[in-house]
């Protein structure tokens, strides 16, 4: 085929999926089962314009370039990639983290389930071997989604739920393909049958290596991004790179599963790279990667349907009924992790509950796609696989995807329109009715402003406002009609409105380069999560799941646990400053969202839920104010710095927004506009980086601060500091146990310690130590202490106190006056 045949063929193929998204919304069906109708369609007209091509001579040459230049490794090797690579490019990894088992499930178990159940079905009505028939169960059990998905979002339906469907789409692809290359191994002529160790080695080799592979090579692409900053057009060229790089290594040189490798070379840019890149270059970034894989997916699916003629073409009618049994082996696999996995992980509350309606709809939903058909042509064109395997991975494989897109595809959206799942609940019919009045009610008051201030033809106002006075007086009516709702639903639609509100301010705060990628990513996970539970758990959730915000997870409690007993600080350093700067912004956006209440909330939902509201935000408030005076008290001066900074990157984005007035209104040309914002962006990278944490400077800032050592100069307060211990500890952590024997002091440098001895409570707070007094007396501990909040301790050995309590006639008289009132015999101590 000549360059000018390609070229014609390549822009056929992009007028046709310019086309198909405004037909698929036309006629209603899913888009990439419109782009599956009309590739199957040009499939047959290649076919039949090459029985016939005396009539069309001059069609010949790209009849042929069309029917016959695609191949397995177009999908694989140039179109796979892009997409796999962009999906997980585009994964809110940080709330799918929470539902990783339900996900894993989905996609994970599914696809297993599905490959063993449709091989053993298929087994005894074909000659097939075992070996291929689970070779086709891998081929077949990989779904597409992505129709589900658009419908979902179209109907509002919860966020989790549509989260797991697409951890679904990018995983089950990822353990479909490597499945389908481990048995096809096996499948090859001159290859023996898989053993027991085969699979249990083999396999996990394959996965282990790939994900290995991406994640090393996402590393070094990142740190070369992060070097190229000032470049962001070479920056999306090396993104593009990426997972073509990926996937040839680890296939063809490394022998592991390029699949994998991709995905984890997507996932891994994808949870680093906002804090390695500028947020324009950032978003730039994924905006081209959105373009890459709407087109990569649109080929892939419309290039797969052309060779459906050409699978089809030794079709025989026995062939029917085995494609029967496997559709049937392929929906019983289904309703099986639907209906007996996840109710069992939503009873161990490791999933969200999936109700009927919901199910039904993923199970109708699970199309197959360009993928599977991909997979069998890699089959029909491997020369080492026996003829009658390829026929009958190339028949079935094709003609269940068929049946999925044409029987299952076309009456998906009609499905669902039956289960009532596109209709609005009944409080949120009740509630657009006040909503459309209160909106009314404003456009009215708008409008006559407007009339006014143009002076128009008063009989034109008149006959206007009649007109649009009567429209308003029924929706009144209504509105009165379904004045029913209970308050403890209108406070959960005003929180959840206010959760909404929360996260567009952290989007406008990211927009002026107020918040970074990174930390704006973080904050929109804890604001979607936020919307979510206070939607389904009403005003309980949503102080939970503040408070949850608020809280320093898994990653903060080891990275406390690397700097308690390793010595290693940088990522409790690094967690410490994300933090600081998330209160920051998260305080001032909350104080902010009393006036969204009493602008908007208040119209619609009255003065009663207002009030409310406006306390539940002051909790938060008061709650986040708490933690960032707790953080103050750990780290002195560090948020004043963090203040300072905020500040600053304020005042040059107001700086820019005024030169932009000023270009806009005409009064400053292009050149000066261009020079002065480069000056601004030049001051505002000194400004994106979070100033550091230095802990053991912080250290020396608490021992200055502490009472006990106020007296000492300062080159022995930087001695101690040398000698004293920095420990992090969580609310409920243990800190001295009853029969330990004695070894270290404890003063408290932030928070709180609770002590109980012999059925008595006390507790001590910041400034005071513990531990002393059982240290001295050589006495074994009678009293557990444990922390009653995030507290941060300087730990002092015995060695280094008794050294410190020869130097110190202060902190000697206070462990006398602490002896006293406990009633310790002071001859009894050892100083």
């Amino acid at each position: 085929m000549d360059v000018i045949s390609l070229v014609g063929i390549v822009a056929a193929l992009f007028i046709v999926i310019g086309l198909s998204e405004p037909l698929a919304d036309w006629s209603r069906l899913p888009y990439t089962v419109v782009l599956a109708i009309i590739g199957v369609m040009i499939g047959l007209g290649a076919a039949y314009l090459m029985q016939h091509d005396s009539m069309v001579a001059d069609l010949v040459p790209a009849v042929e370039g069309l029917e016959f230049g695609i191949r397995a490794n177009v999908f694989l090797y140039v179109l796979l990639p892009t997409l796999l690579f962009q999906v997980s490019l585009g994964l809110n990894l940080r709330r799918m983290a929470e539902d990783w088992v339900p996900i894993l499930v989905m996609a994970v178990v599914a696809v297993v389930v599905a490959t063993f159940a449709i091989g053993f079905a298929l087994q005894p009505f074909t000659s097939l071997s075992l070996v291929a028939c689970l070779l086709l169960g891998s081929i077949v059990a990989t779904t597409d989604p992505s129709a589900v998905v658009s419908i979902f979002r179209s109907i509002a339906a919860p966020q989790r739920l549509t989260r797991i469907v697409e951890g679904e789409s990018l995983l089950n692809d990822a353990a479909a393909i490597a499945l389908f290359g481990f048995f096809l191994t096996f499948v090859m002529l001159g290859v023996p049958n898989p053993t027991l160790r085969d699979a249990l080695i083999g396999f996990p080799t394959l996965i282990l290596g790939g994900l290995a592979i991406g994640w090393i090579l996402a590393r070094f692409c990142l740190a070369v991004l992060a070097w190229l900053a000032r470049f962001p057009l070479a920056q999306v060229s090396l993104s593009v790179a990426l997972p073509y790089v990926a996937y040839l290594v680890a296939d063809q040189l490394l022998a592991v599963s390029g699949v994998i490798a991709v995905v984890m070379a997507g996932m891994t840019l994808n949870y680093l790279g906002p804090g390695r890149m500028p947020p324009t270059n950032w978003t730039n970034l994924r905006e081209v990667w959105d373009v890459l894989a709407h087109w990569a997916g649109a080929l892939i699916f419309l290039l797969a349907a052309l060779l459906v003629p050409r699978l089809l073409a030794d079709f025989r009618l026995y062939d029917l009924f085995l494609i029967g049994v496997v559709v049937v082996a392929a929906t019983l696999a289904r309703l099986f992790v639907l209906y007996l996995i996840l109710p069992v992980l939503t009873a161990l509350r490791l999933s969200p509950r999936i109700d009927r309606p919901y199910r039904v709809a993923i199970l109708w939903g699970g199309l197959r796609g360009a993928v599977t058909l991909a997979l069998a042509l890699a089959v029909s064109e491997n020369f080492r696989v026996p003829a009658d395997v390829k026929r009958e991975v190339g028949i079935l494989a094709t003609g269940f995807t068929l049946f999925t897109l044409l029987a299952q595809g076309t009456t998906l959206r009609g499905v669902i329109s039956l289960l009532g799942l596109d209709k609005l609940a009944p409080l949120d019919r009740a509630l657009s009715s006040q909503v459309i009045a209160v909106a009314l009610q404003t456009v009215r008051e708008e409008v006559a402003e407007t009339a006014r201030n143009h002076d128009l033809s008063q009989n034109i106002v008149r006959s206007e406002a009649k007109r649009f006075a009567e429209r308003l007086d029924v929706a009144i009516q209504k509105a009165e009609a379904a004045d029913d709702i209970p308050d403890r639903d209108r406070i959960t639609l005003g929180l959840v409105a206010l959760a909404g509100r929360e996260r567009d301010m952290i989007l406008e705060a990211f927009r002026e380069k107020l918040i970074s990628a990174r930390l704006a990513e973080r904050m929109l996970s804890d604001a979607d999560r936020l919307i979510e539970r206070t939607r389904a758990g009403g005003r309980d959730e949503y102080r939970a799941s503040g408070r949850l915000s608020l809280a320093q997870g898994r990653g903060y409690r080891f990275a406390s646990m690397l700097h308690n007993r390793l010595r290693l600080s940088g990522y409790l350093a690094r967690l410490t400053a994300d933090r600081f700067e998330i209160l920051l912004n998260l305080r001032l956006i909350l104080r902010d969202l009393h006036g969204y209440i009493d602008t908007k909330i208040r119209r619609i939902h009255g003065k009663r839920v207002a009030d409310l509201l406006h306390e539940l935000v002051r909790r938060r408030e008061e709650e986040t104010a708490t933690a960032l005076d707790g953080l103050r008290l750990q780290y002195p001066g560090y948020a004043e710095e963090t203040e300072r900074r905020f500040l600053r990157r304020t005042s040059l984005r107001l700086e820019e927004r005024e030169y932009d007035i000023l270009h806009a209104d005409g009064l400053i040309g292009q050149e000066l506009h261009t020079a002065l914002k480069q000056e601004l962006a030049a001051k505002r990278r000194a400004f994106d980086k979070q100033p550091p944490l230095d802990l053991a400077v912080q250290k020396t800032e608490l021992v200055r601060q502490f009472p006990l050592f106020a007296t000492m100069n300062e080159t022995n307060r930087r001695q101690l500091a040398r000698a004293l211990r920095t420990r992090y500890v969580q609310p409920g952590e243990v800190l001295l146990r009853k029969g330990a024997p004695p070894r270290e002091v404890y003063f408290i440098a932030s928070g709180a310690v609770e002590f109980e001895t012999a059925g008595h409570r006390f507790r001590l707070g910041r400034g005071e130590m513990f531990g002393q007094l059982s240290l001295l007396s050589r006495q074994t501990r009678r009293t557990q202490a444990t922390a009653i909040s995030h507290t941060t301790l300087l730990v002092l050995d015995e060695t280094g106190f008794r050294r410190l309590l020869n130097r110190n006639q202060r902190l000697r008289s206070a462990v006398i006056e602490s002896a006293r009132k406990r009633g310790l015999d002071i001859a009894a101590l050892e100083f």
